[in-house]
């Protein structure tokens, strides 16, 4: 004869218990939901804040050309042409992933001491643009010579136009970014503090670079943007 089975004695307790106190246990699939509408509600909010930082990277760059003049055609060419041949190359020629990549790893082991710095300093900080800037502070002590400032200026736009490209491509490529939030709010925020810091480098490289006019054009221009908004929406 086929020994009978009996139901478990602490299951059967449990939902006797739930029905005396009225407990009603929670749905299959409740906090998946939970989850989900709490990404979507966080990407709605990095959405509207990533719409609010587009008058400062507008100002942001009005801003750095503004300042930008001050440095001789000759020179400035060199900038543009840094940042022209990055982005020729990588449309047309091969994508320095790799390159890209490896400054990622070097970021991660000088910030390996904290560990939430690992997670975003590499889409925050340009790490070879800041090596050609230090190797420039330290070579113009023994070096001076027009090549070296060139290449300076070269190696710059060729680094920093590398980091912003595949910056805003690694951003825009995460799945499940709801309306783009995270892609707009992140990239802009990269952008701002990546032409600040060049900003901040170019002023202490040339004399008539004023980084705190950059700031002040910045902000004001940031400013009247907003104003102007407003005046628009409540007709002030």
């Amino acid at each position: 004869m086929a020994k009978k089975e009996f139901p478990d004695k602490d299951l059967l307790n449990k939902e006797i218990a739930d029905l005396e106190t009225g407990f009603t246990p929670e749905p299959a699939g409740f906090s998946e939901k939970l989850a989900a509408f709490g990404g979507k509600a966080f990407g709605v909010i990095k959405f509207i804040l990533g719409i609010c930082l587009l008058p400062f990277v507008y100002s942001a760059s009005f801003a750095f050309l503004n300042e930008f003049g001050v440095i001789k055609k000759p020179l400035a060419d060199y900038f543009w042409t840094g940042v022209i041949s990055q982005i020729m190359i990588y449309l047309f020629i091969w994508e320095p992933a790799v390159v890209y990549k490896k400054g990622h790893k070097l970021l991660e082991v000088v910030f390996n001491f904290f560990k939430p710095l690992v997670r975003v300093a590499p889409y925050l900080l340009p790490i070879y643009t800041i090596v050609v800037f230090l190797l420039y502070e330290a070579l113009s002590f023994a070096i001076a010579s027009a090549w070296l400032l060139e290449y300076t200026l070269f190696l710059l736009g060729f680094s920093l136009s590398l980091h912003l490209v595949f910056s805003a491509k690694t951003i825009r490529g995460r799945k499940g970014d709801f309306l783009k939030g995270n892609y707009i709010f992140g990239f802009s925020f990269v952008y701002i503090l990546n032409v600040g810091l060049l900003a901040l480098f170019l002023s202490l490289i040339f004399t008539k670079f004023s980084f705190v006019n950059f700031c002040n054009n910045s902000l004001q221009s940031a400013k009247g943007i907003f104003e102007a908004v407003f005046r628009q929406l409540f007709a002030v």
